[in-house]
């Protein structure tokens, strides 16, 4: 009896002791109508995301197109305003230096540094088109479209400044004829006294 006791009180104790720790393990359940949506869902999901790559694909061609687009058009532009300002040389080459050549207040050895300075703008300004030409014509140059419009533009900028530069001598010109002028007139003038 006394082992029965023991037993007894050693059951007691250890269910005492261990009642909140003890938890029963059971089969885990499955429901087959959720894994099936589960999958249905991720079949979907995929479907959706490859159409979402495809169609970044062809956003990504049609970027591509308007850049190139976009940089032939940059060229065409570059290549209009350098053809303006190349008109512009030209013209004022072709009649203010004239009007200054022509004038009695440029003296005979001047008309020599006159010409130079204006035909060397005019040379410059044929050996860009030349190179345009080369350029836009030429596979020789491997150049992408970018390059390409890059260095139009910077064949655009050189343009103006030939523009600018040949705008600068004519007015300088004119004032030295004007100048001249004037002093003419005042070492010619007639006295009333």
């Amino acid at each position: 009896m006394k082992l029965k006791i023991k037993t007894l009180v050693l059951a007691l104790t250890i269910t005492i002791l261990s009642s909140g720790h003890i938890e029963a393990q059971g089969m885990p359940v499955y429901d087959n109508t959720n894994f099936i949506s589960f999958t249905k869902s991720l079949i979907e999901s995929a479907k959706q995301t490859s159409q979402l790559l495809k169609t970044v694909q062809f956003l990504k061609t049609q970027k591509e197109n308007i850049e190139k687009v976009n940089n032939v058009i940059r060229q065409l532009k570059a290549v209009r305003e350098m053809a303006r300002n190349n008109q512009r040389l030209f013209n004022i080459v072709q009649d203010d230096l004239r009007e200054i050549l022509n004038s009695p207040y440029i003296k005979p050895d001047e008309v020599n540094r006159v010409s130079e300075s204006f035909n060397s703008i005019i040379e410059n300004s044929l050996y860009g088109l030349e190179y345009i030409d080369q350029i836009l014509s030429s596979n020789t140059l491997k150049m992408t479209d970018a390059e390409r419009a890059e260095v139009l533009k910077d064949m655009e900028l050189k343009s103006k400044e030939m523009v600018a530069e040949i705008e600068a001598k004519t007015k300088r010109y004119r004032k030295v004829i004007a100048f001249r002028e004037m002093q003419d007139k005042i070492n010619n003038r007639e006295t009333n006294y």
